[in-house]
């Protein structure tokens, strides 16, 4: 009986050496190897390992997965004009891929993941410190936003870099002025905006006026070259009737006498109640007492 129990208690404590010594490394995690309290191997491949059991080798592990540091508050800084805004932001992170980063951060964290995030908290507030107090806070909203994002990002790589972690990315989230200086803002821009908007009127007005008048004085040059041509067409039109009357009226004289008569006849007595006064033997009315306009010869006496 005390055999038995023996062997059992034997085949429990060889048990308990042989999982002490296997351990299991998984995808989402390294895993660091101490040597009698000194780092031994860092083995990043998942699958089933081996290590001699404790206290002579122990096993440490680090999640190597993305994780995420948001600020829980808006922070605040001062940007190149000495004006305060409210500063939201994130970055994405995970210990480096490289031989010796998994090392690295151990050395510097000792494996505690909340010192890293304080420390990598630090680091995004600096180089966001750094970047926008040399900008104005135009530049930083929108003018330069990607240069911003682009210069913290190249810090936070570079500093995260000497303590085994590796940038996936950095964003800012929100950028917004303080409570204190929004009206003053608004107030700014909304005169901004009124001296452009009376700019436009004032120059949309010259504009108009200027149009306007060019529009004048084509309508009086159009005018008057119109006038011109239709004086030129109707001087030219009466000297051609001249002389086609002349033409004409030459070759008699007499029927020429006879037409003017005829149109001062018409003339004259244009209305029913118009009243002359004239000696009816004077030459006006020559054409009336014969066709050729002199006076009948008396009929011969009889004998």
């Amino acid at each position: 009986m005390n055999r038995i129990a023996s062997s059992l208690i034997a085949a429990f404590v060889v048990l308990l050496l042989l999982s002490s010594t296997v351990f299991v490394v998984d995808q989402r995690r390294y895993a660091i190897v101490f040597a009698l309290g000194q780092i031994k191997e860092v083995i990043r491949e998942p699958g089933l390992h081996f290590k001699l059991p404790p206290p002579f080798q122990n096993v440490l592990f680090l999640d190597n997965r993305i994780m995420t540091i948001e600020t829980p508050d808006a922070e605040r800084f001062i940007t190149a004009e000495k004006m305060n805004i409210l500063i939201d932001s994130f970055v994405k992170w995970r210990i480096g891929r490289s031989e010796s980063a998994p090392k690295l951060y151990y050395v510097t964290f000792g494996g505690d993941e909340g010192r890293a995030r304080d420390r990598m908290s630090q680091i995004v507030k600096a180089a966001l410190n750094e970047e926008i107090t040399k900008r104005t806070v135009g530049e930083v909203i929108s003018g330069q936003r990607g240069k911003v994002m682009e210069g913290i990002r190249t810090k936070v790589v570079q500093e995260a870099a000497q303590i085994g972690v590796e940038i996936i990315d950095v964003r800012l989230k929100r950028v917004e002025y303080v409570e204190q200086i929004n009206n003053s803002v608004y107030d700014r821009m909304k005169a901004e905006r009124l001296r452009v908007a009376n700019e436009l009127r004032s120059t949309g007005s010259a504009d108009s006026e200027k149009i306007r008048a060019d529009a004048d004085r084509q309508r009086s040059v159009i005018l008057a070259e119109a006038y011109r041509d239709a004086e030129e067409i109707r001087g030219d039109g009466d000297a051609k009737a001249s002389a086609i009357y002349a033409e004409a009226f030459g070759r008699n004289p007499e029927f020429y006498k006879f037409y003017r008569s005829l149109e001062a006849y018409r003339a004259t007595f244009k209305n029913h109640g118009d009243v002359m006064v004239m000696d009816s033997s004077s030459d006006f009315f020559k054409y009336f007492k014969s066709s050729g306009g002199a006076s009948a010869a008396p009929a011969p006496a009889k004998k």
